[in-house]
């Protein structure tokens, strides 16, 4: 399967929804910047993996995902937002992302707030434009789930740890509490929120919550190893700043050699969590060596 074309079809569909379900900047709008700001980070790139996780999981259950567009939409909205603000000067001070200035270096820094938490709070709004289609109480379990992945018990608590810690090396178990929660968390909406509104059964949430973070953990072991080695003209991002501003990384903890075999492992257990889906679970077990040897 080409797991690239794949990305890029769904990106494609992705794209257009968010284009319709984004405000637009008018003609003597006070806020259009806002709008702008919103749409700015957006469409500033990525290749939409949440959305894609999120759709692998339909097809799972041989759902279609086309009605279900708003809901992934909400998910890379959520995205956004978390970069926005990891972005800022308070939080990572980075001055890129994706090849392109940073929001904050564009529409300063009050302005890339709002646009988080416009983006954020309308993420929401896009999933539940979904209700004709989901049942009521599958819904709300979904959206009920995301919302606390994204929140102060997920993504927004992994962020709090890694400033907490910074300046300080860390274990292993510090270091995987982060990583489960600011990568690992979205991960896991996009694919148990997906099973969820399929209509799951609980072991069958509970195997894909345990890929899911598996499949988190081997994303960010690769987002380190490409700090170390990767070419930053495909990253959008200069390499090296993890070392340059003292963050323990996977590399940092393990060396190069021992992080690409610990990856390996995990990924490994990222495929050993869906042995009870068979071979419908294709797409899903072929993601984790895809995210581990990608070059951007």
């Amino acid at each position: 399967m080409d797991i690239a074309k794949y990305f890029s079809e769904k990106a494609g569909e992705v794209n257009a929804c968010l284009d319709e379900l984004l405000p637009r900047p008018g003609a003597g709008q006070m806020e259009g910047v806002l709008f702008e700001a919103m749409r700015y980070s957006v469409f500033a790139g990525g290749k939409r993996l949440r959305p894609g996780l999120f759709f692998a999981v339909l097809r799972l259950f041989e759902m279609d995902d086309r009605p279900y567009l708003p809901f992934a939409c909400g998910l890379e909205m959520i995205h956004t937002y978390s970069l926005i603000h990891d972005d800022l000067p308070a939080m990572d001070d980075d001055d890129l992302r994706r090849g392109r200035p940073t929001s904050h270096k564009v529409f300063g820094e009050a302005q890339a707030i709002l646009a988080g938490d416009a983006l954020l709070t309308h993420a929401f709004n896009a999933m539940l434009q979904t209700a004709a289609c989901a049942a009521p109480e599958r819904l709300l379990a979904a959206v009920d789930y995301v919302a606390r992945q994204s929140g102060a018990f997920g993504m927004v608590a992994g962020q709090c740890v890694d400033i907490v810690c910074e300046g300080r090396e860390l274990g292993a178990e510090e270091l995987r509490y982060i990583h489960e929660r600011k990568t690992g968390a979205l991960f896991c909406a996009s694919i148990a929120g997906a099973a969820l509104l399929a209509g799951a059964r609980e072991e069958e949430i509970a195997d894909l919550t345990e890929y899911a973070l598996k499949l988190g953990l081997v994303f960010q072991i690769a987002d380190d190893i490409l700090d170390e080695i990767g070419d930053g003209s495909k990253l959008g991002k200069p390499v090296g700043s993890d070392k340059k501003n003292h963050k323990t990384t996977y590399i940092s903890l393990m060396g190069l050699e021992e992080a690409r075999r610990f990856g390996e492992k995990t990924a490994g257990e990222a495929e050993a969590a869906l042995q009870g889906f068979g071979a419908r679970a294709e797409l899903l077990r072929l993601l984790p060596r895809y995210f581990l040897h990608r070059d951007c």
